[in-house]
This record gives structure tokens, C-alpha cells and sequence, in this order.
């Protein structure tokens, strides 16, 4: 039977940093309120020449290099989005175009902040399947450009990032970086709580329906995803939640009792970034050794559409 393995990853953010104390001139917060309520002290904004899809391959480029794999010999690109103006060509095919591959199959995924664990999940049944030999998996958001500055309940939490993984088929079955099955769903009649509507688009929130959400409904899940790849919570050596809020993070990690475990904070310095969260962070990790080859990883995305995925993977 094909396994899988996610052979490399690799991340990309903007060059421009928009601290708190800028926003305290954009509306009424403050450095204090902000970090009080979301733990944030910085995020990346992409500029007006720096698309969604851009920013997607910048972070597939990376983690292709770092794989050792030509973009040529990758057959299937899936990107999670929920912040591209465009619908056609889809940023899955403009990312392609961009690196010079030549014919993968190029889809484009929705779930909004749960979209990479979602898009994880697809590539690797895909692979699994025999579908696919080699994937690449992009979550990718410019949420500076659906944001509302003028409220500052949702402007101070965004920012702008990418994060990739490569996934290839692993035909030993030889273990290694593994990718564990997903355990996903949603709560549609609540889909309301997390919103990117209207012409122009604009994202809100009810921040406390979806943080009650969040704190009591999530960590039984993701004891749950813990289960079906075999591993206990105190197992795991990194836990990368969807960077939404450090007071959403901090304790839904703790109840989830992987006590051994670094928790991954990039939120603090990057903003929630959407489906751009968990591989933002978790190429952070690698590329800063907090973690090694074959460490067991729990990504568990959650938020828009109030849908959630996670899986247990195991470290390039």
C-alpha cells in the first residue's frame, strides 16, 4: 500500500511589518489592548503588487528547493485560499505557471483557516490513491486586502504570509515523515461567526461565539486526531494550532495535555494569517531546529465556516 510523507517545507511573508503602535494610529486600540487580547505584536502586509498566488509560489519555491524536487516533476498543485481576487486562471494554476511546471493538476481550496490541513488531507489521499506521485500543498492568504481598518476588533488580528509542504508518495512504507489520517467537519448552521462577504469583501467575526467555539469544543477533537494516528498527546513533540489568537492557542493547547510538547506561537509575530497559519509556523520550527526528522506533529486547523481538520505528521 503507498504511504505518504511530507518531504519538505518552506514559507514566505511580505517585507513590510505594521507593529501595534502603527495601528494605534489607524484607529482606536492601543499596543496594550491588543496584545491583552490577542497576544499579537506584529504582522507582514503584502503590497498592492504582491498577489495572493505570488506569494504561494515564493513559499512552494522554498520548500521544492529544500525537497530537492523540480517544480517539472510535481502532478498536483492544491492551494488553500480564501483571499484571491481572481477565479480564473486559479491560483493553484498561477503558481504553476510561475515555477515552470508542466502539467499537474491545479485546484484551489476554501476552507478558509482550516484550508492547508484540509488541502494536506486531499494531497495525500490523492498520493495514496495513486493519483498523484508528487504534491504540492500551499495555504496562502492576503488578509490585509479583506480586512476592514476601520474596526478594530478584526483589523488589528490579520496578516499576509504563505506556508508549502511537499508530498510525496512513500512506496517502502518505510515510515519517516508520515502524514496521519485527518479527522475534519464543521458546524454549518454557526458558519455565520467567522464571515469574508460583500462586494468588496470584508472579513468579520463574532470573536466570542467563535472563542467559546475554539475552548471547549476543539481540544476533544484533537485528542481524537491524536488517536487515530496511534500517538498519545504527551507523544508529540510540537503542537501548530491555526495561528487565530494566543488566547485561543494558549489554552486549547493545554487541554489538549501534550505537555512535552512546543507550542507553536508565530501568531505573535505574524497575525493570523488564514490557511497560511500552520505551515507558516510550522517551516518556522523546522528551519529553527526546534524540532527534528521524524518528530511527531499535531496540525489541527479551525475557524471560517467554523470547520476544522487536523492530522499527526511527522517531521521532514
Amino acid at each position: 500500500m503507498i504511504g505518504t510523507r511530507i518531504a519538505a517545507v518552506g514559507h514566505y511573508q511580505p517585507a513590510r511589518v505594521l507593529t501595534n503602535e502603527e495601528l494605534e494610529e489607524m484607529v482606536d486600540t492601543s499596543d496594550a489592548w491588543i496584545r491583552s487580547r490577542v497576544g499579537i505584536r506584529t504582522r507582514r502586509i503584502a503590497g498592492p503588487d504582491e498577489p495572493v498566488d505570488e506569494l504561494a509560489a515564493h513559499a512552494a519555491a522554498k520548500a521544492l528547493a529544500s525537497a530537492g524536487i523540480e517544480p517539472a516533476a510535481v502532478d498536483l498543485v492544491v492551494v488553500a485560499t480564501s483571499t484571491a481576487i481572481d477565479r480564473s486562471p486559479n491560483t493553484a494554476a498561477r503558481l504553476a505557471a510561475r515555477l515552470g511546471m508542466v502539467s499537474p493538476a491545479t485546484l484551489d481550496l476554501n476552507v478558509v483557516c482550516a484550508g492547508f490541513t484540509h488541502a494536506l488531507a486531499t494531497a495525500d489521499h490523492a498520493v495514496r490513491a495513486g493519483a498523484a506521485e508528487r504534491a504540492v500543498v500551499v495555504g496562502a492568504d492576503k488578509m490585509s486586502q479583506v480586512a476592514d481598518w476601520t474596526d478594530r476588533g478584526t483589523c488589528v488580528l490579520v496578516g499576509d504570509g504563505a506556508g508549502a509542504a511537499v508530498v510525496t508518495a512513500d512506496h517502502a512504507g518505510s515510515g519517516g515523515a508520515g502524514i496521519g489520517p485527518v479527522l475534519w467537519g464543521s458546524v454549518p448552521g454557526l458558519g455565520h461567526a467567522v464571515r469574508i462577504e460583500g462586494t468588496p469583501p470584508r472579513f468579520a467575526q463574532e470573536g466570542q461565539s467563535v472563542y467559546r467555539w475554539a475552548t471547549t469544543t476543539l481540544p476533544p477533537i484533537a485528542r481524537k486526531v491524536c488517536e487515530r494516528a496511534g500517538t498519545t498527546p504527551e507523544e508529540l513533540a510540537a503542537v501548530v494550532l491555526h495561528q487565530a489568537n494566543l488566547r485561543i492557542i494558549e489554552p486549547v493547547a493545554a487541554k489538549l495535555g501534550a505537555v512535552n510538547a512546543v507550542v507553536a506561537k508565530d501568531v505573535v509575530e505574524s497575525g493570523n494569517t488564514s490557511a497560511a497559519s500552520i505551515p507558516l509556523a510550522l517551516s518556522k520550527l523546522v528551519e529553527r531546529g526546534e524540532i527534528s526528522t521524524g518528530d511527531p506533529v499535531l496540525l489541527f486547523g479551525f475557524g471560517g465556516n467554523l470547520s476544522y481538520a487536523g492530522q499527526v505528521v511527522r517531521c521532514p
